[in-house]
């Protein structure tokens, strides 16, 4: 059974479990039942997620070879319907090289080239403890290996986290003009 609580909610089945238990220990057993009747019973179980959500596309405008683009990715939320005292996750960002043409290495921006900062908190609910991976501009990683984008902490009801990383591109001198593409990839557990 679930309850409501100002828009979250708190699995009760443990608790009144728990409190079965009890009373079955100070009460004693219950009596068989002379008659032997079976019955059924149907549980209702809610398979809680952790989901993240992200922009299908971002456009990072454009600049020079040697010169870097800065541009913001889009809001990316986190939305953690667990049950559980104490749940944690940690959300991940990550990288592929970006191509044009046939993507020779003068039509290659490679992932190292990539920075990545998450940036604080833009939008939350519920009560948990955030932590941003990179909070300001001057603490930005390479997207070299996949970087720890947001973590998290939350107490017990449904919690959600939002944030809007930056990515800073550094143009390789030997770039060729273009439209190039990739993927940036946040995941969650």
């Amino acid at each position: 059974m679930r309850k409501s609580h100002a828009g979250n909610s708190v699995a009760r089945a443990p608790l009144s479990l728990t409190a079965s238990i009890v009373l079955l220990l100070a009460l004693g057993a219950p009596a068989a039942s002379a008659s032997g009747t079976a019955s059924s019973s149907t549980v209702a179980w809610r398979a809680d997620s952790l989901a993240i959500t992200v922009p299908t596309s971002a456009d990072l405008g454009s600049g020079t070879t040697g010169g870097t683009i800065s541009a913001s990715l889009g809001t990316v939320t986190v939305v953690d319907t667990r049950v559980g005292l104490l749940a944690a996750w940690t959300a991940i960002a990550s990288a592929t090289d970006f191509t044009t043409g046939s993507g020779s290495s003068a039509e290659t921006i490679t992932k190292d080239r990539f920075a990545y900062w998450s940036g604080p908190v833009t939008a939350s609910t519920g009560s948990i403890t955030r932590t941003p991976g990179q909070p300001t501009a001057a603490q930005q990683v390479s997207l070299s290996t996949p970087v720890t984008a947001f973590s998290a902490q939350k107490l017990l009801f449904d919690t959600s986290t939002s944030w809007a990383p930056t990515l800073v591109v550094t143009i390789p001198a030997s770039a060729v003009a273009g439209s190039y593409t990739g993927v940036i990839t946040h995941s969650v557990a």
